[in-house]
Protein backbone atom coordinates (compact mmCIF):
# COMPACT_ATOMS: atom_id res chain seq x y z
CA UNK A 1 0.00 0.00 0.00
CA UNK A 2 1.10 3.49 -1.01
CA UNK A 3 2.38 5.67 2.35
CA UNK A 4 -0.51 7.59 3.57
CA UNK A 5 -0.45 10.97 5.28
CA UNK A 6 -1.18 10.62 8.71
CA UNK A 7 0.03 13.84 10.60
CA UNK A 8 0.52 13.76 14.16
CA UNK A 9 -1.43 15.55 16.48
CA UNK A 10 -4.54 14.09 15.43
CA UNK A 11 -6.48 11.14 16.14
CA UNK A 12 -8.43 9.09 13.76
CA UNK A 13 -11.67 6.83 13.73
CA UNK A 14 -11.88 3.74 11.65
CA UNK A 15 -14.52 5.26 9.24
CA UNK A 16 -11.11 7.73 7.99
CA UNK A 17 -12.27 11.03 9.74
CA UNK A 18 -9.60 12.99 11.64
CA UNK A 19 -10.50 14.99 14.95
CA UNK A 20 -7.76 17.28 16.28
CA UNK A 21 -8.53 18.89 19.64
CA UNK A 22 -8.41 22.93 19.60
CA UNK A 23 -9.07 24.02 23.21
CA UNK A 24 -12.27 22.11 24.08
CA UNK A 25 -13.38 22.51 20.46
CA UNK A 26 -12.68 19.32 17.51
CA UNK A 27 -11.81 20.36 14.25
CA UNK A 28 -12.84 17.13 12.39
CA UNK A 29 -12.71 16.64 8.87
CA UNK A 30 -11.79 13.15 6.51
CA UNK A 31 -7.97 11.20 6.05
CA UNK A 32 -6.38 11.71 3.18
CA UNK A 33 -6.89 7.68 2.35
CA UNK A 34 -10.83 8.96 2.56
CA UNK A 35 -10.02 11.24 -0.17
CA UNK A 36 -7.87 8.85 -2.26
CA UNK A 37 -10.62 6.49 -1.76
CA UNK A 38 -12.89 8.35 -2.73
CA UNK A 39 -11.81 10.23 -5.62
CA UNK A 40 -12.94 13.82 -6.91
CA UNK A 41 -15.38 15.24 -4.30
CA UNK A 42 -17.97 17.01 -5.95
CA UNK A 43 -20.82 18.07 -3.12
CA UNK A 44 -20.27 17.71 0.74
CA UNK A 45 -23.34 18.41 2.92
CA UNK A 46 -22.67 19.28 6.38
CA UNK A 47 -24.85 20.03 9.53
CA UNK A 48 -25.90 23.50 10.46
CA UNK A 49 -24.19 24.83 13.39
CA UNK A 50 -25.93 24.10 16.87
CA UNK A 51 -27.06 20.28 15.16
CA UNK A 52 -26.33 17.84 18.19
CA UNK A 53 -23.96 14.87 16.84
CA UNK A 54 -23.49 11.75 18.05
CA UNK A 55 -19.80 9.48 18.67
CA UNK A 56 -20.10 7.05 15.51
CA UNK A 57 -23.21 8.27 14.21
CA UNK A 58 -23.95 10.36 10.84
CA UNK A 59 -23.39 14.05 10.60
CA UNK A 60 -22.89 14.74 6.76
CA UNK A 61 -22.34 13.22 3.50
CA UNK A 62 -19.66 13.62 1.21
CA UNK A 63 -20.47 13.07 -2.89
CA UNK A 64 -17.45 11.97 -5.57
CA UNK A 65 -17.14 10.95 -9.24
CA UNK A 66 -16.89 7.12 -7.17
CA UNK A 67 -20.29 6.72 -4.55
CA UNK A 68 -21.78 8.53 -2.07
CA UNK A 69 -20.18 8.51 1.61
CA UNK A 70 -21.60 9.12 5.17
CA UNK A 71 -19.97 11.09 7.19
CA UNK A 72 -19.56 9.36 11.12
CA UNK A 73 -19.01 12.03 14.01
CA UNK A 74 -15.96 10.81 16.17
CA UNK A 75 -17.05 12.24 19.56
CA UNK A 76 -20.47 13.38 20.91
CA UNK A 77 -21.19 17.00 21.04
CA UNK A 78 -22.54 20.02 19.41
CA UNK A 79 -21.73 21.74 15.88
CA UNK A 80 -19.89 25.05 16.89
CA UNK A 81 -18.69 25.61 13.26
CA UNK A 82 -19.29 24.70 10.02
CA UNK A 83 -16.78 25.04 6.75
CA UNK A 84 -19.23 26.64 4.55
CA UNK A 85 -16.49 26.84 1.89
CA UNK A 86 -17.04 23.38 1.08
CA UNK A 87 -20.29 24.34 -0.15
CA UNK A 88 -18.62 26.15 -3.20
CA UNK A 89 -15.80 24.89 -3.21
CA UNK A 90 -15.64 20.69 -2.75
CA UNK A 91 -12.59 20.22 -3.88
CA UNK A 92 -10.54 22.15 -0.86
CA UNK A 93 -11.20 18.22 0.64
CA UNK A 94 -8.97 16.53 -2.06
CA UNK A 95 -6.44 19.55 -1.81
CA UNK A 96 -6.07 20.23 1.73
CA UNK A 97 -7.50 17.01 4.01
CA UNK A 98 -5.88 18.59 7.02
CA UNK A 99 -5.97 22.23 6.48
CA UNK A 100 -8.59 24.16 4.12
CA UNK A 101 -10.69 20.73 3.96
CA UNK A 102 -12.15 20.53 7.48
CA UNK A 103 -15.86 20.05 7.99
CA UNK A 104 -16.89 21.21 11.21
CA UNK A 105 -16.02 21.78 14.66
CA UNK A 106 -18.31 19.65 17.48
CA UNK A 107 -17.90 21.47 21.04
CA UNK A 108 -17.30 17.66 22.88
CA UNK A 109 -19.97 17.09 25.25
CA UNK A 110 -17.29 14.65 26.77
CA UNK A 111 -13.51 15.13 25.82
CA UNK A 112 -12.23 12.37 27.14
CA UNK A 113 -14.25 10.51 24.00
CA UNK A 114 -11.46 11.81 21.90
CA UNK A 115 -9.14 9.14 24.22
CA UNK A 116 -10.73 6.44 22.36
CA UNK A 117 -9.92 7.56 18.82
CA UNK A 118 -7.03 5.94 17.35
CA UNK A 119 -3.78 7.72 17.32
CA UNK A 120 -1.76 8.16 14.27
CA UNK A 121 0.48 5.00 14.78
CA UNK A 122 -2.93 2.68 15.64
CA UNK A 123 -4.58 4.44 12.35
CA UNK A 124 -2.11 3.27 10.07
CA UNK A 125 -1.48 -0.13 11.72
CA UNK A 126 -5.76 -0.04 10.79
CA UNK A 127 -4.98 1.19 7.29
CA UNK A 128 -2.16 -1.56 6.82
CA UNK A 129 -4.81 -4.12 8.17
CA UNK A 130 -7.78 -3.19 6.67
CA UNK A 131 -8.88 -4.58 3.13
CA UNK A 132 -9.87 -2.48 1.61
Amino acid sequence: MASVNVPDGLRYTKDHEWAKNEAGKVRVGVTAFAVEQLGDITLVELPKVGTKVEAGKTFGTVESVKTLSDLYAPLSGTVVAVNDDLASHPEYVNDGAYDKGWMVVIEASDASQLDALLDPEAYKKHLAESDH
